[in-house]
């Protein structure tokens, strides 16, 4: 008598999970943790997938979900981070040393540039020079509630400092932008006027064909009758 079991025909092999779905559904669960708390803000609070988002986000940079989370706000469906987080970044990087700022000017002259020492090669790099007069012909000073017309100087170091990201390091954060600057991108662009959209309702309603125009008589026809053999009686 044999000792060995017998195999079962078409018996279903289990599959167990790769690790790339292992690693999804912990990230999974941790954002469910984090959804669940109360002191998280508000954009995260029972948003499972928000809260993943924010995960994959600490996951590239040097700081804990907590403090992406706390950092990120939602605009316009837009995730953004503020000026102090992205300065904040670029210091962690290591790449660089802390960043300093360079101001001349005044009034509407007046201008900042980020600049740092590279950790590498000890050269200085700086970023685009930001001014003020930049801020008034951009629109940045002029929308509502802007904080160019209380605090300029703060304003022109958070604005050269997203400069410098975008341009001297544009991985560190991966494309996203500030508060400031989503609110002023969408401030930018004009509303959509009712009457404007209401005309193309109607554009797009009128598909009637145009009416075919009618043949013109033929001159033959004319001189002879249409029932008849021969040339119609005048």
């Amino acid at each position: 008598m044999s000792d060995t079991l017998p195999t079962v025909a078409n018996e279903k092999q289990i599959e167990l999970p790769n690790q790339e779905e292992r690693a999804f559904e912990l990230a999974q669960r941790r954002a469910k943790v984090l959804a669940s708390s109360e002191i998280v803000p508000k954009q995260f609070q029972g948003n499972v997938a928000n809260c993943m988002v924010a995960e994959n986000f600490a996951l590239r940079s040097p700081f804990d979900v907590m403090m992406v989370m706390q950092n990120m706000q939602v605009i316009h469906g837009q995730p953004s981070f503020s000026a102090k987080f992205l300065i904040g970044c670029i210091n962690a990087s290591g790449r660089f040393s802390p960043l300093q700022y360079r101001v001349e000017g005044d009034g509407m002259k007046r201008t900042c540039v980020a600049w740092a020492k590279s950790t590498e090669t000890g050269d200085v790099v700086e970023g685009p020079a930001v001014s003020i007069q930049m801020a008034h012909d951009e629109g940045w000073a002029t929308k509502a509630g802007s904080k160019w017309k209380t605090m300029p100087d703060v304003m022109l170091r958070y604005r050269a400092a997203s400069f410098f990201a975008r341009t001297i390091c544009p991985e560190i954060m991966l494309g996203m932008y500030t508060h400031d600057e989503v609110s002023e991108m969408y401030a930018a662009q004009p509303p959509r006027s009712a009457v404007s959209a209401q005309e193309a309702l109607e554009q797009a309603r009128d598909v009637t064909p145009e009416p075919e125009p009618e043949p013109e008589p033929d001159l033959v026809d004319a001189a002879f009758e249409l029932e008849g053999e021969g040339p119609a009686e005048l």
